[in-house]
């Protein structure tokens, strides 16, 4: 039996505030920009990532969430670069998942957002790819600028908030599923 969140009373405010408060053209353009610096800042540091992504050049990636979505294409370089808006796409990814609240909850319990996929097989099996093997060490990054020790101490602050987070969010979640029941 699925249980209901006891915030999705939220949903339906988030829905109306969301579409209503549009943020302007030229903030968009930026995050993306800076969304494509980082993944290939990440992608840099994983060279089998840019060896499929360079299989990939010229190919375009549709990522869509709500009203919000981004036009990815792989480039020669086996890296990614915002395309242009009317370009084609030849794989579209849409979450299917509506609630931020939701999917926040799923992010928590460290699961994937239901998505849609459409088109080009191969080229989903490559993103798929992307998305199972590459992650950010964000630890190492971290400590070529503040040394290792210091970086081994945010990163493991961060692994157990991120545990005790994750296990509030679950027996939150197992208490809500016996209550219901």
């Amino acid at each position: 039996m699925a249980t209901q969140s006891p915030f999705s009373f939220f949903d339906p405010f988030l829905d109306k505030f969301g579409s209503a408060l549009q943020p302007p053209g030229w903030l968009v353009d930026e995050v993306q920009h800076r969304m494509v610096l980082l993944l290939n800042h990440v992608l840099m540091q994983e060279p089998e990532a840019q060896a499929r992504l360079l299989r990939q050049k010229g190919s375009v990636v549709l990522a869509e969430w709500r009203s919000f979505s981004i036009r990815l294409q792989a480039t020669p370089a086996g890296l990614l670069d915002l395309a242009r808006t009317d370009s084609k796409s030849d794989l579209t990814l849409t979450v299917t998942q509506q609630s931020p609240l939701a999917l926040a909850q799923a992010a928590l319990r460290g699961e994937k957002p239901p998505i849609s996929i459409d088109g080009d097989v191969q080229l989903a099996a490559e993103v798929n790819w992307l998305v199972e093997h590459v992650r950010w060490d964000l630890e190492e990054d971290l400590a070529r600028a503040v040394g290792d020790a210091p970086a081994h101490v945010v990163g493991e602050t961060v692994r157990r908030m991120a545990t005790a987070l994750r296990q509030f969010v679950g027996s939150r979640n197992s208490d809500a599923g016996k209550g219901g029941a």
